[in-house]
């Protein structure tokens, strides 16, 4: 299964829903890409849904990262959509302290209206 990134709005949020195995060489900058576009359109509240994520290896985890760096970077805040074994593998690592991820859309996007936003 190739790796893809879906760009959509949820009211004030634009939502990235990623599909397939974000790992090196499938990604191959497709998060990145999405992000910076993003980015150049002036979105600050961005969602990553991980939900049909279905393999997730460093790499992947290294495109996460940078693509929270370039949000942040430009003002801007990133969450996570993660299913339970994505969200285990983020406290694993310790990157649950770098992320802020939420068990669905609903309760990532409503996290950007109920807490004082930086943007």
């Amino acid at each position: 299964m190739s790796f893809r990134a879906t760009v959509r709005r949820n009211r004030d949020v634009a939502v990235i829903d990623l599909s397939g195995q974000l790992v090196l060489g499938e990604a191959s900058g497709t998060l990145q890409e999405a992000i910076l576009a993003l980015i150049l359109e002036g979105e600050k509240k961005i969602v990553l849904n991980l939900t049909d994520v279905s393999h997730l290896d460093s790499a992947g985890l290294g495109e996460m990262c940078a693509a929270c760096a370039s949000v942040t970077n430009s003002g801007g805040e990133i969450r996570l959509v993660t299913p339970v074994k994505i969200h285990d593998q983020m406290e694993v690592t310790k990157l649950s302290t770098v992320f802020a991820d939420f068990p669905d859309e609903a309760a990532a996007a409503e996290s950007f209206r109920s807490e004082p936003s930086k943007v």
